[in-house]
C-alpha cells in the first residue's frame, strides 16, 4: 500500500527500518516513534510454548501486558500520535462455553487465558484516553501450514495417525491467514473499525469436523482419536484452555462492517491450503 514499515526489535538495529526497544523493562525511545501514523502490536510470548508452570504463566501475562504498557508511555510523549492502535487479542477471552453463540457482545470467560486476554484488551484500551482509535483483533485459530496449531499437526495426519481431540465436540473458530491480513489491513484504514473485532470465519465447526476434513484432504485415514486424559497428561492446564476447550465465535462486527471472507468453508480453506 506504498506504507514505509518500521520494526520493533529487541536485539541492536541491523537497519534503518528498524527500533530498538526492551519491553520487559519498558524502554523505548519516544523520539523513534516520530511521524509513525499506526501501530500494530503483536508481541506476546507463546502461549503454547510449553506447560504453563506459574513461571511460564507470568511470562505469558507480563509479556503481553508490560509492551503494551512499553508502547503506550512512549506514544503519549509525541506531540503527534499515531492515527491507530491495533493489537493482537485472542478468542480465548470467552473461555470454555459449550455451545453458546459468541459475539463481541459477549462477556469474557473464566481461567488463565480470560483473565490475560481481558487485562490485555484493558491495558490495550488506555490508549483511547490519548484520543486514539484503538481495535483489538481477537484471533481465532490461524490456519497457515508454516506456522500455529496448523503445522503442528499436520505431520501426524500425513502419517495417517490423526483424529478427533476428545470427545471432538468442543467447538473450533477459524480464521484463514489470508483474512486475517486482510482485516488488519481494513483496521488499518477504515476508520469505522474500532473496539474487540472477532477474526474468526462465519462457520465454526466442532473439532471432530476439523479434524476428519483435515484428514479426508490429505487421502489419510482417520483412526486414532487422542482421549482428553492424555492431552491433560501431555499439557497440563493448558489442555482444558486451548484444544479441548469449545468457543463457538461468530464475527459479528465484521459481518456489520460488511467484510467478505475470502475463506468461510473450512474444507474449501484445507484445499487451498494444502493442494495443489
Amino acid at each position: 500500500m506504498g506504507h514505509e514499515v518500521h520494526t520493533l526489535v529487541r536485539r541492536p538495529v541491523q537497519n534503518a527500518n528498524e527500533i530498538e526497544w526492551d519491553p520487559a523493562a519498558g524502554k523505548l525511545d519516544a523520539a523513534q516513534l516520530k511521524g509513525i501514523t499506526a501501530v500494530i502490536h503483536l508481541a506476546g510470548a507463546n502461549v503454547a510454548g510449553g506447560r504453563w508452570t506459574q513461571q511460564r504463566r507470568a511470562l505469558i501475562r507480563d509479556s503481553r501486558i508490560e509492551s503494551a504498557r512499553t508502547l503506550l508511555r512512549a506514544m503519549s510523549e509525541l506531540e503527534h500520535k499515531p492515527e491507530v492502535v491495533i493489537s493482537a487479542a485472542a478468542t480465548g477471552v470467552y473461555g470454555e462455553r459449550g455451545d453458546e453463540i459468541l459475539t463481541e457482545e459477549s462477556s469474557s470467560g473464566t481461567g488463565f487465558l480470560s483473565e490475560v486476554c481481558r487485562d490485555w484488551e484493558g491495558k490495550l484500551f488506555e490508549a483511547e484516553t490519548m484520543g486514539l482509535r484503538t481495535v483489538a483483533l481477537r484471533f481465532g485459530l490461524v490456519l497457515s501450514p508454516t506456522g500455529g496449531v496448523l503445522s503442528k499437526i499436520l505431520p501426524v495426519f500425513k502419517l495417517g495417525l490423526g483424529g478427533r481431540l476428545g470427545d471432538g465436540r468442543q467447538w473450533m473458530s477459524w480464521v484463514a491467514l489470508d483474512d486475517l491480513l486482510a482485516i488488519v489491513q481494513m483496521a488499518l484504514t477504515e476508520k469505522r473499525v474500532r473496539g474487540p473485532i472477532n477474526v474468526v470465519a462465519p462457520n465454526p465447526v466442532r473439532n471432530a469436523e476439523f479434524t476428519r476434513l483435515l484428514a479426508q484432504v490429505l487421502h489419510r485415514p482417520y483412526f486414532f482419536p487422542v482421549p482428553a486424559a492424555i492431552l491433560r497428561l501431555i499439557f497440563g492446564q493448558m489442555a482444558n484452555e486451548t484444544v479441548l476447550a469449545s468457543s463457538r465465535v461468530m464475527p459479528a462486527k465484521l459481518t456489520e462492517l460488511g467484510y467478505q471472507f475470502r475463506h468461510a468453508d473450512l474444507d474449501q480453506t484445507f484445499r487451498h491450503l494444502l493442494t495443489r
